[in-house]
């Protein structure tokens, strides 16, 4: 099994101390998370992007190269890039420079996102469009990737005619892509249908409810040659010497990362309704874990083989955490509990 760090870029102040960052020592301090996950022994680092709210992750590959600068074993990936709002040419040039400049270490996760249909609005696109985009662009990465010449016309961007893609990446036939979701049918059956692997998005639910999807992306999946399923999960997680720590520290973050986050998406997607957060109930049968380095090792095996999972995105710096507390658990996560997920 695999584990890789997650960060989702959200530039929030600590709710406890009130501290703040600025922009920059933000994006200083993911750098740093992913320097110390590569020395914990993490297998990949993965930011996700988001437009339209208080978040220091619109451009991963940026940052992504800036962690390739720093590390020299880490899979560098998102989580997810947002492909239905993106030029695909531009990603596929933008991920063929950093699978170059990392020495091959490029990934891609991708998704739809359409739980902020404000994205949409900004880059002048209609959420009613959001599956034909992200199916078409799916597609015309992959054909950009591997094909020596694409001519393609579709609803996300002006045609094209006889393109060929430079720089080209190293990997062959193209960096690992993989298509983030969890929501419905359509996109287990794009993923199997591909041949990619599916990711589980995060949440604050219990994660059962993705069992359905798994089973629907795994019996796609059987009239796929040459290729195997594969599934990877996000989850928040808090880990301390003790368990009574990581729930005392983490309740009022957590809670008050819940809250803002409801908050943003029912400010920009019109009917989402989000329910209170109960702590408890969360860390033990949600989508989030919590306690001692033996607690979060039980409850991610645990969650790895109820959604049959080989690969897990772990997130810990939400909600205004500070830094020193982050590499404190990236550290203990290294030392006590990825050893036995491996």
């Amino acid at each position: 099994m695999k584990s890789h760090l997650l960060t989702f870029g959200d530039h929030l102040p600590d709710p406890v101390t009130g501290t703040s960052t600025t922009v920059a020592e933000r994006h200083a301090a993911i750098i740093e998370s992913a320097v110390a996950a590569e020395a914990a022994g993490f297998d990949g680092f993965n930011v996700g992007e988001h437009h339209a709210g208080p978040f220091v992750s619109v451009s991963p590959p940026v940052l992504l190269a800036a962690v390739a600068a720093r590390t020299s074993t880490l899979r560098l990936g998102t989580g997810v890039t947002l492909l239905a709002n993106s030029d695909p040419l531009r990603v596929a040039e933008d991920f063929a420079v950093l699978d170059l400049v990392s020495g091959g270490r490029a990934e891609m996760c991708v998704g739809r996102g359409n739980l902020f249909a404000k994205t949409y609005e900004i880059f002048g696109q209609s959420l009613d469009d959001s599956r034909q985009l992200f199916e078409e662009n799916v597609e015309l990465l992959l054909r950009l990737w591997t094909e020596e010449s694409v001519t393609w016309s579709g609803l996300s961007r002006p045609p094209l005619r006889d393109v060929t893609l430079q720089p080209r990446p190293i990997q062959v036939p193209h960096p690992p892509l993989a298509i983030g979701g969890g929501g419905s049918a359509e996109t287990a059956h794009l993923a199997a249908r591909l041949g990619l692997p599916l990711v589980l998005p995060s949440g604050f639910s219990a994660p059962d409810r993705f069992v359905p999807v798994v089973e629907t992306y795994k019996e796609a999946f059987r009239s796929v040659e040459g290729s195997q399923p594969r599934i990877g999960a996000c989850w928040h997680v808090n880990v301390a010497p003790t368990s009574q720590q990581a729930r005392e520290r983490w309740r009022p973050r957590f809670t008050a990362y819940h809250d803002w986050f409801g908050s943003l998406v029912q400010s920009q997607t019109p009917g989402f309704t989000s329910a209170p957060l109960d702590f408890e109930w969360t860390i033990t049968h949600g989508s989030a874990v919590a306690g001692s380095p033996a607690e979060v090792t039980e409850r991610l095996l645990y969650l790895s083989e109820t959604l049959d999972i080989d690969t897990n995105l772990i997130y810990v710096d939400s909600g205004g955490a500070p830094l020193p507390e982050v590499l404190d658990m990236i550290d203990l996560l290294g030392h006590e509990v990825l050893p036995k997920l491996a």
